[in-house]
């Protein structure tokens, strides 16, 4: 094999082990309504309607404070709306905590969970990264 031929297959090999892979976490939303102030991130400060409430699962100790995760709606928890995702995602900024016994993995706005699904859903499964 030429040293050219080598030099190539070594250049692709590092080009694909650098490539970033992207990566979607699972798990489930709901909604909440507003007032959407105080808020356990920032007090009364209005973060505008885009925002969600993080569970244990995404909390971190307060961690999550100002973290923004695309989410996307894969599918239904339940029959009632069997296909409550309208394919958009959106982009949410945590800013507050969902407490324990929290439905969901992440609490959405109603108005970032009616961009992603129907709200008579109420609960749905989802993609999300930060």
């Amino acid at each position: 094999m030429g040293v050219e031929i080598r030099a190539f297959i070594l250049v692709g090999i590092a080009t694909l082990c650098l490539t970033p892979v992207a990566y979607a976490a699972t798990g489930t939303a709901t909604f909440y309504t507003p007032p959407y102030v105080p808020s356990s991130c920032n007090g009364f400060q209005d973060d505008g309607v885009m925002i969600a409430a993080a569970s244990d699962a995404i909390w971190d100790n307060r961690a999550a404070c100002g973290r923004m995760y695309s989410v996307r709606c894969t599918g239904p928890t339940n029959v009632g709306v069997p296909q409550p995702c309208t394919g958009q995602s959106v982009v949410v900024k945590v800013v507050d905590y969902c407490p324990p016994g929290c439905a969901s993995t992440i609490d959405l706005s109603q108005e970032a969970f009616a961009v992603i699904a129907d709200r008579n859903a109420g609960k749905i499964n989802i993609e999300y990264n930060q």
